[in-house]
């Protein structure tokens, strides 16, 4: 394998951090049916990899032609990010508080799990950043391709893997780790929004300003 294609893994396995979804999948899918955990995980799976493979082959091309930008697309994601994290942090969902069945209308696999939680603004980026330095050769592109696909396989085998975690933790402990998420969640958000900031020169503008006065 060569060095860019490792370098191109890596970056793929940090930024979609397969591990890091699975508490949150857990929070997010609680009460559902295996089944239903199942088909919410394979649906987020296969969403996010058709949306990482678009933005990668199009991405820059597509917000170019329609005015936003990539620091706009950061902003956006973390504010609709930080909804999830409200909701998790208060547990807006009674029924789930009182101990019943999740609301059967609940589906999470679209938004937040397929986006932005694995294909998020940081794995969207990624996609057209290693799309770029693949070259006009379609023969590396469809490597990179391969990777991300190889990338999400291996994501779906996490959330697999998430119900024998959640028994591990039982009610109280997949409680707790739920407001722990809420908070972490938060903060990723936000996140999101100071990265949207920066990248705008916004925050440099406003430096600037205040130390001109």
């Amino acid at each position: 394998m060569s060095p860019f294609l490792i370098t191109a893994f890596a970056t793929l396995f940090v930024v979609i951090d397969p591990p890091g979804l699975v508490p949150m999948y857990i929070a997010l899918t609680q009460g559902m049916q295996p089944t239903r955990r199942t088909a919410m995980a394979r649906r987020a799976c296969v969403i996010a990899f058709v949306l990482l493979t678009l933005f990668g082959l199009f991405g820059e091309t597509l917000l170019n032609f329609i005015g936003i930008s990539m620091p706009a697309f950061r902003i956006a994601g973390g504010m609709l990010l930080f909804l999830t994290a409200i909701d998790m942090l208060f547990e807006r969902r009674t029924k789930q508080r009182e101990g019943e069945h999740a609301d059967p209308e609940h589906d999470p696999s679209v938004f937040p799990l397929a986006t932005p939680l694995i294909a998020g603004p940081g794995a969207i980026a990624s996609m057209i950043l290693l799309m770029g330095q693949a070259g006009p050769r379609w023969v590396a592109k469809l490597e990179v391709l391969g990777l991300l696909g190889a990338m999400i396989a291996i994501t779906f085998l996490f959330l697999l893997a998430a119900p024998p975690i959640e028994k591990l933790l039982g009610r109280t402990g997949t409680i707790v780790i739920t407001r722990l998420l809420g908070m972490l969640l938060a903060a990723l958000a936000v996140q999101f929004v100071i990265d949207g900031i920066k990248g705008a020169g916004l925050l440099h503008f406003g430096l600037v300003a205040n130390a001109g006065r």
